[in-house]
Order: C-alpha cells, then structure tokens, then sequence
C-alpha cells in the first residue's frame, strides 16, 4: 500500500521530465514546465523524508 504514492509520483516525475525536455526543444513553454518539475521533485523528497517521529511524552 505504501508503494502506490510513489509510485504515482515517480510517474508524475516522468512527465515533469517529458515536458522539460519538450520546453527545452520550445514545444512546450519553459514557464511553465519548470515550476511543474520543481513541485514534482519538491513532493516526492517531501514525501520521502515525512516519517512518524516520537516526540516525546
């Protein structure tokens, strides 16, 4: 069950990807390509590095 957000995000990560290199060929507009790529890999490491601390009593 864990396994299926990351998934989901590696593919969202893939298509960040596509269209960067699309923006980079000026298929697709840089403006808006890079902040798509930037909260893509910014939700994938937050996700990773979220973990249940103990926080004390």
């Amino acid at each position: 069950m864990r396994k299926f957000p990351i998934t989901i995000m590696v593919v969202f990560i893939l298509i960040a990807f596509f269209l960067q290199i699309l923006a980079l060929l000026k298929v697709f507009p840089f403006v808006l390509s890079a902040p798509i790529m930037f909260v893509s890999i910014f939700t994938f490491i937050y996700y990773l590095n979220d973990r249940k601390r103990f926080r004390g009593f």
